[in-house]
């Protein structure tokens, strides 16, 4: 199981072509803070980047983000062109073709001009990865269990939908699948940025998500 692999992880992150139009594109460049809450629902294509290549293709349609990644070992992400700091962020994601050896997700606090962001990601055969980009790269072990880690929330399959949530307030961050939490970190690495989505080969090319209703949201009064 490649899952269970995090030296294995880091090869395949680091095989990332900058040179594609989908990786990192934001539509804008960040400045300032922007207002809460945001919500993208899609509907509209507004800043976000579209684009195809070789390796990959990304569009919004029929009110989702579409991004399939046509080849093996290859990771795209796409971003709002935002900048948040602390704040529920949330995203609904649905594979719906390829191998369920995949992994995909979410970013946040971004630079990806500089390929700066946490990951967090789920893969259809029910793992979850959360860890730290470094320069386009995937640190050489996830924040949390040290690799992928088997998790009864992440829903299996293709054509089912996770929901993954982040809550971040200054370096305490925790993660949700479908409501439950799969783990919590406290990383003060990155502190602002962009936020998106994610989505990566490991068994195989043809891995296609359908990405709704992205949201950061305040966190909640106390």
């Amino acid at each position: 199981m490649t899952h269970q692999s995090p030296s294995r992880l880091l090869i395949r992150l680091s095989l990332i072509l900058f040179s594609s139009i989908l990786v990192g594109i934001t539509g804008c460049r960040n400045s300032g803070n922007s207002s809460l809450p945001f919500i993208e629902t899609f509907d509209e294509q507004g800043n976000w980047g579209t684009g195809e290549d070789a390796y990959s293709v990304g569009a919004v349609t029929n009110g989702v983000y579409d991004l399939k990644v046509i080849e093996n070992d290859i990771s795209r992400w796409v971003s709002a062109g935002k900048n948040f700091s602390d704040g529920i962020y949330e995203v609904e994601a649905t594979p719906v073709e390829g191998p369920l050896d995949n992994g995909y997700g979410l970013i946040f606090r971004a630079d990806v001009e500089k390929g700066n962001f946490y990951l967090f990601e789920v893969s259809s055969d029910g793992y979850v990865w959360i860890g730290r980009f470094n320069n386009g790269v995937a640190d050489n072990q996830s924040m949390i269990g040290g690799g992928w880690i088997e998790s009864p929330a992440v829903l299996r399959g293709l054509n089912v939908t996770n929901k993954l949530r982040v809550q971040a307030e200054a370096g305490n961050l925790i993660f949700f699948v479908n409501d439950q939490e799969v783990g919590r970190v406290t990383d003060n690495t990155f502190t602002s940025g962009d936020v998106g989505i994610f989505v990566q080969t490991l068994g195989g090319g043809g891995v296609r998500v359908l990405f709704d209703n992205l949201s950061v949201k305040p966190l909640p009064k106390t």
